[in-house]
């Protein structure tokens, strides 16, 4: 593996500074409506589910490839995903379901990378479960705190996709860290251009399916002044990309 400074996870990192600052300050701003409202973090699981769902199947699928690498017994979040929106939804959930259209173009755009080049799956496993590793576990404590401070009896319940058996968080991101470091370090510099312009094409497809998380009307009214906080910190995160 090549030096700190070749670091592939820091190239990466870099080159979507911008692009993940965005999808920082949606999650943030969509967090400032769920705090009063679990539908909101509710939707939020929905449109992620047949995300993740894909790519652990692609995983399994492709086990002898690059992409077969990235797996490790704990980083599987179907069931998971399944058993929150079971908690949320309800136990017949699924007979209701409908994808909508951001979710179904980012699995058409999943499907597409699976058949023309396979190996570029790879800057999406690494963004999404980072960003479940990363953020999601921040997510998970401010939810839980906001439950408890409302004298909710459940305040730990529905939150099975941040819970890890058998294994922890760190050792998660660190896996995926050097697995991905190792398979780009036998690639060429063309391929991994390609992975890093991926890799803000996960972000954008990231930002599509956030803003369609839907917001019931009494969240909106409830999470006014903190909705006026994350705005002024949204206008902050893209000065400083600009400056």
């Amino acid at each position: 593996m090549k030096d700190a400074e070749d670091d592939f996870c820091k190239r990466m990192r870099k080159a979507t500074r911008q692009v993940h600052a965005i999808s920082d300050a949606l999650v943030n701003a969509k967090l400032a409506l769920g705090l009063s409202n679990n539908q909101v973090w509710a939707d939020g699981l929905l449109v992620f589910y047949e995300i993740f769902k894909f790519m652990e199947e692609a995983m399994f699928r492709l086990k002898d490839s690059p992409v077969g690498l990235m797996y490790v017994k704990g980083l599987e979040r179907t069931e998971a995903f399944e058993k929150d929106l079971e908690y949320y939804l309800g136990r017949d959930w699924k007979k209701t379901y409908q994808s909508r259209k951001s979710v179904t173009d980012y699995l058409k755009k999943l499907q597409e990378v699976e058949r023309s080049d396979s190996i570029l799956l790879i800057a999406y496993i690494y963004h999404l479960y980072m960003g479940l590793l990363s953020g999601g576990m921040i997510l998970r404590k401010k939810m839980i705190l906001r439950n408890n401070l409302f004298g909710s009896s459940n305040f730990q319940k529905g939150y099975n996709i941040t819970e890890f058996e058998g294994t922890t968080v760190q050792q998660l991101k660190t896996h995926l860290r050097f697995t991905i470091n190792k398979i780009v370090s036998v690639l060429s510099e063309e391929k991994k251009e390609e992975l890093i312009k991926e890799s803000k094409t996960v972000f954008e497809l990231n930002n599509k399916i956030i803003k369609s998380i839907k917001v019931p009307y009494d969240a909106i009214v409830k999470s006014v002044p903190i909705i006026i906080f994350v705005v002024a910190l949204m206008i902050i995160i893209m000065l400083q990309i600009l400056l």
